[in-house]
């Protein structure tokens, strides 16, 4: 008996869910169809993989096994995209802010490489209305921007929003003055998070002062690592061992919102990744 894609990906949709049900919605099969191929791959393993009570949960194989049906899966999907389109081949420029291609993207342009090795990737990193400005003047065919509202960039493809937060160190935090400007590392001008982190702030009537400035994300993690300061990024960007701060000592954030920008006359090859990153980024 060897392993199949129905089973791995029914398998995937338990592990990711915790539910019999909503694996059966995600995959488009009965429950009961969900459960047997549960049954039929652990049978094939010799090895119980979920335990199955009143809450779902993976065995210590479960886990184990759960990395290895993730590639094997990954690496289907990639050689049936691969031989669909062989012929894809082009340019494409593409720019982001550097902190989404640090922590989100980064594993998404490798594998679109890799499915489409004829296709350049032209990538540049820098701070959202600068990008804005440069696809303005058509030195960009695709672009991923920061926001503070979804209407700022209408024509935009709408990816995710979530709230800024706070973000810094508890010890370094509570060792602040709290009668003494509230230091702050933020990035220079124009930036999305550096406006927000003031506009909350003034209005809130609280004293800052800027300690360090860096247009990097990888630095301005460093210097708030080091205790130089608090910083504002996404929930989902905060690095370890940064932790979020929800004080009442410091104002609420608002909401950001992230848009994929794509030039009106695109090639092939853009029009593929701009798919390629909806459906990566949503996933």
């Amino acid at each position: 008996m060897s392993l199949d894609t129905v089973t791995l990906q029914c398998f995937l949709a338990v592990a990711e869910t915790g539910s019999f049900t909503k694996a059966a919605d995600r995959v488009n099969r009965t429950q009961s169809a969900v459960s047997q191929q549960l049954a039929k791959l652990e049978l094939i393993l010799g090895k119980t993989l979920i335990n199955r009570g009143k809450i779902l949960s993976l065995t210590n194989e479960g886990e184990i096994f759960l990395g290895y049906a993730r590639q094997i899966f990954a690496l289907h999907r990639e050689a049936l995209d691969r031989f669909k389109q062989p012929e894809l081949e082009g340019e494409v420029r593409f720019g982001l802010p550097e902190d989404l291609a640090t922590v989100l993207l980064s594993d998404v342009l490798v594998n679109f490489s890799r499915i489409h090795p004829r296709v350049f990737l032209k990538v540049e990193c820098d701070l959202t209305l600068n990008l804005f400005d440069r696809f303005r003047r058509g030195e960009f065919d695709l672009i991923l921007v920061k926001m503070s509202r979804p209407e700022e960039f209408p024509e935009g493809v709408d990816m995710w929003s979530e709230a800024l937060e706070w973000v810094g160190k508890v010890e370094h935090f509570k060792n602040n003055d709290p009668q003494s400007p509230l230091p702050l590392v933020l990035s220079p001008q124009p930036c999305v998070y550096r406006a927000r982190a003031i506009e909350a702030l003034e209005t809130a009537g609280i004293p800052w002062r800027l300690v360090y400035s860096s247009p990097s994300y990888t630095g301005t993690v460093a210097a708030v690592k080091a205790g130089l300061g608090l910083t504002v990024l996404p929930k989902t960007i905060v690095p370890a061992p940064l932790e979020v701060l929800r004080t009442s000592l410091l104002p609420p954030l608002p909401q950001t919102h992230v848009s994929l920008l794509r030039q009106g006359h695109a090639s092939k090859a853009v029009e593929s990744l701009e798919e390629f990153v909806l459906k990566k980024v949503r996933h």
